[in-house]
């Protein structure tokens, strides 16, 4: 048993010092840490306590007293039925956000702010969109309806975020940790910022404005294209989960029709207004082209095999990262992968919810591997 342990314990320590190699030799040197890098704030005192202030960012969002749709409907009997709508029946609702972030001193609510604008929000999640402390995707438009994309405190300018509510997450930091070590290895992981969060004058908590996997314009996120007159595309964006509600946006790729996954690959990019038929056949002949090579006799061969359409050192550091983290949804659920314009696919992470020993479904064992079981990596591992 001494031994075993002995063993054990090197392995844990060659993949620690594995992973902390290839972050400190990182060319990724432009990456933004928060809970280091923000300039520390003298604290106010020129109120008293019972003025909202945090040295964080603030985001106040005014619905005008109307309920945020998206919230999971369960019926007497606990099963879920389905998604709360706004009061006319839309899936998201027209809002207002001001985020206010200064750079020397704390945030209150009365303070002038850094980002205003109309947005479109809904709460977002699959689970969690039962939990007490909702996630929201938010959409910056203009008074016409127009996307409007703005840098949010610090972060590239766009118009699609996130504020994920940490709530299974009691430590309040697990997607926050991960996104930021696996943007020092990989090419792209979201950025991430802490901050505290107001709705129509409520406090909310503390939340996580993220950036989602998506495409953007002057280097922010991925620099992906889309042509809807020519279907064509310099690259894409798939998720595999449980599938999409917009019938377009789903994929009957090799690995669904052969019934090697159970799970749905759906397109993230392009969205809904810019895809068509067309370019749906297109993406799927073009990934199911991929698969086939990875389940074909030739996988491992340097002209056919899967090895030529991807970069390897992505699908290894999403492996690695994702088994240290124990993130378990990984490959299953949640699991993002992009084509570049370079013709090779990436993977991207994506919910550390559950990593870290935080799975709520079933306790987790402490031994062995779980990514090589995973779709694509079943073969890859050979």
């Amino acid at each position: 048993m001494k031994y075993k342990m002995i063993g054990i314990c090197a392995c844990v320590c060659a993949v620690i010092l594995s992973v902390l190699a290839v972050f400190l030799t990182s060319d990724h040197t432009n990456r933004y840490h928060q809970h280091m890098e923000a300039e520390k704030k003298t604290p106010c005192t020129d109120h008293g306590d019972e003025t909202f202030c945090t040295h964080l960012p603030l985001v106040q969002i005014d619905t005008g007293g109307e309920e945020i749709p998206g919230k999971t409907i369960i019926d007497e009997n606990g099963r879920k039925t389905g998604y709360t709508q706004s009061s006319e029946g839309e899936d998201e609702i027209r809002a207002y956000i001001k985020v206010t972030d200064h750079e020397k001193t704390n945030n209150h609510i009365g303070d002038e702010p850094s980002v205003e604008s109309d947005i479109m929000i809904h709460v977002r999640g699959n689970s969690s969109r039962a939990f007490d402390k909702s996630s929201y995707a938010i959409r910056l438009i203009t008074e016409n309806g127009e996307n409007n994309s703005q840098s949010i405190m610090g972060m590239d300018a766009h118009h699609e975020w996130v504020l994920h509510g940490p709530y299974l997450d009691k430590s309040l930091m697990r997607n926050y940790m991960w996104y930021n070590i696996a943007g020092e290895i990989m090419d792209y992981a979201p950025n991430v910022r802490f901050c505290e969060m107001i709705v129509n004058g409520e406090y909310q908590g503390l939340y996580v404005m993220t950036e989602n996997v998506t495409a953007g314009k002057d280097g922010a996120r991925l620099s992906l294209s889309v042509n809807k007159k020519d279907n064509t595309f310099t690259g894409y964006i798939l998720r595999l989960d449980r599938g999409s509600n917009v019938k377009i946006k789903n994929l009957d790729t090799f690995s669904k029709y052969t019934y090697r996954t159970l799970n749905a690959l759906d397109i993230v990019y392009p969205g809904t207004g810019n895809l068509t038929e067309e370019l749906r056949e297109a993406i799927r002949q073009d990934f199911s082209d991929f698969e086939k090579a990875l389940y074909s006799y030739d996988y491992d061969r340097e002209k056919y095999g899967y090895a030529s359409r991807i970069d390897v050192d992505s699908f290894v550091d999403y492996f690695i990262l994702n088994e240290l983290a124990g993130n378990v949804d990984a490959g299953n659920f949640s699991t993002y992968l992009y084509k570049g314009s370079d013709g090779l696919f990436r993977m991207c992470v994506w919910d550390f919810n559950n990593a870290c020993d935080n799975y709520f479904e079933a306790e987790l064992g402490h031994e062995g591997f779980f990514m090589p079981w995973r779709l694509w990596y079943w073969m890859m591992m050979k």
